[in-house]
């Protein structure tokens, strides 16, 4: 039987997720996880993860309610873990605490927990319920929650074009199709990622820093935060083209190259030198094969993927179902047919060929248009 949830447990898990989204930068690899506890319709404590291998967000809520925990509600917005890893488990503390009853929006994804931590709580006589806004709950963390069901991250491809579809004029120029607004959200989107991925192509043309190059107040308000991460910048190069005085090997964070399996040794040796680590993966057709390279990334922890690529990569990800979201900034002008268009599909020839799209999200960003899109077909999902 379906639990039944009152206003007030509506209210204080809206509260949790509030405080979850709090970690949208830092909690990487982790999951955004928030914490309410409450006694006599009353907040005694609350908490949210803000980096891995810190404290819970059950174990912040705690120390901060002290003995009145005791008798209280503990609404989560993930399962309480169950297993000891860097933190001790999360069950064992609300146990100690000695709170009545917990609320949580989702069961754990993660293997290692997937209702064991629940299932401990209520051997000890707490009363558990799970459900409560749920589909909230699972859209601050998409990543983790895809990497822990299908083995792969979730996937954003970044676009930007003219109204008329265009990315670049005729002669490559490109600086700048959108705003400064536009801009900046899509450095909002490189700081929630694990992974900022692009290709050979654009390297050479751009030499790219692939960075998160926002303020501490921009992203964690005017206390800051102290928890500035940069993500893993990762270069799809089969033959080893990266130049190793690329601009992004000489910024602070981590440089993943992955190349095919043949690419010359020598210079991979040269691009360690430069600061990068050099990944070798099967190759499909000459190119990388990307299911394995997202495979491969998931296995580093990596929940979320943002590509930023040219026309070609972007492609090969749509055509091979391995996008989750596609955002797309459109810029209010026009850049002519000579122009150079939006993505790379070859082979689709009739319109039942076809990749479907649902609007997901639309906004303003100053000028431009961001538009959000869902493909109807990935792969490896259900």
């Amino acid at each position: 039987m379906a639990a039944t949830f009152s206003a007030a447990d509506h209210q204080f898990m809206a509260r949790a997720l509030r405080l979850a989204e709090r970690g949208l930068y830092t909690t990487d690899p982790n999951p955004r996880v928030g914490c309410v506890l409450v006694r006599d319709a009353g907040v005694v404590g609350e908490g949210w993860h803000r980096k891995a291998g810190e404290a819970h967000a059950e174990r912040i809520a705690l120390a901060a309610a002290g003995a009145a925990a005791r008798g209280a509600t503990a609404y989560v917005t993930l399962e309480p873990c169950s297993h000891h890893g860097r933190t001790p488990p999360c069950s064992v503390g609300l146990i100690e605490a000695g709170v009545s009853r917990v609320v949580a929006a989702m069961t754990d994804p993660n293997p290692l927990v997937s209702g064991s931590g629940l299932a401990m709580l209520r051997e000890a006589g707490i009363q558990t319920e799970v459900g409560l806004l749920h589909a909230e709950a699972a859209a601050l963390n998409p990543g983790f929650v895809q990497r822990m069901q299908y083995g792969r991250p979730f996937v954003r491809c970044k676009l930007a074009m003219s109204l008329d579809g265009r990315t670049a004029m005729a002669n490559g120029e490109s600086r700048w199709i959108t705003g400064e607004d536009a801009r900046r959200d899509v450095q909002l989107l490189r700081a929630r990622s694990s992974a900022v991925l692009t290709g050979i192509g654009t390297v050479l043309a751009d030499d790219p820093s692939l960075n998160v190059r926002l303020a501490d107040d921009a992203l964690f308000g005017a206390q800051g935060s102290g928890y500035r991460r940069q993500p893993l910048r990762v270069v799809l190069d089969s033959r080893l083209r990266t130049p190793p005085r690329a601009r992004m090997l000489e910024l602070p964070g981590s440089t993943l190259v992955v190349c095919g399996e043949g690419a010359p040794r020598e210079t991979e040796e040269e691009l360690c030198s430069a600061g990068a680590e050099v990944l070798r993966l099967p190759q499909l057709g000459g190119r990388i094969d990307l299911l394995k390279l997202l495979q491969a990334l998931a296995g580093r922890g990596v929940n979320e993927v943002l590509v930023e690529s040219g026309p070609t990569l972007a492609g090969s990800f749509l055509q091979g179902g391995l996008v989750d979201e596609l955002i797309v900034y459109i810029a209010p002008h026009l850049m002519g047919h000579a122009a150079r268009g939006l993505v790379n599909l070859p082979g689709l020839e009739h319109m039942e060929q076809r990749i479907q799209l649902d609007f997901h999200d639309a906004r303003r960003a100053g000028r431009d248009l961001r538009v959000s899109l869902r493909p109807r077909v990935r792969y490896g999902t259900a």
